[in-house]
């Protein structure tokens, strides 16, 4: 609890005598209804202590928004990266089937070249 002499504030897991559970919403709900708190922290420290939560609390949105939009992101090139490799298959397969032909066409080239050295 709160000894106006030793002005700290503990924050652990046991709820308040209102029972609300220790969630950032009711602690700061707490410590700013409660009058012999707001006695022994100073307006200043406190509004210090305000902005101080103020800028974490930006700071984690900043950083829940560039997590989803990275997420997002990943999302977008896996689906582009199962693409590529979707398309690579298709040309090994065409290349591999262009190649058989050109050596099917290659051997009937060299016979008929064959069969015109026969005739001379």
């Amino acid at each position: 609890m709160f000894n106006p002499e030793n002005p700290r504030i503990q924050i652990d897991s046991t709820p308040f005598p209102s029972g609300e559970s220790t969630s950032a919403a009711s602690i700061l709900i707490e410590i700013m209804s409660s009058s012999t708190i707001s006695s022994g922290i100073s307006a200043d420290e406190f509004q210090a202590l305000e902005q101080k939560v103020l800028r974490a609390v930006e700071i984690v949105k900043r950083e829940r928004e560039a997590r989803a939009a990275a997420e997002a992101e990943v999302a977008s090139l896996r689906e582009q990266l199962t693409a590529f490799q979707s398309n690579a298959r298709a040309v090994e397969s065409e290349l591999a089937t262009l190649n058989k032909e050109r050596d099917a066409v290659r051997l009937r080239v060299e016979k008929m070249l064959q069969q015109m050295d026969e005739l001379l």
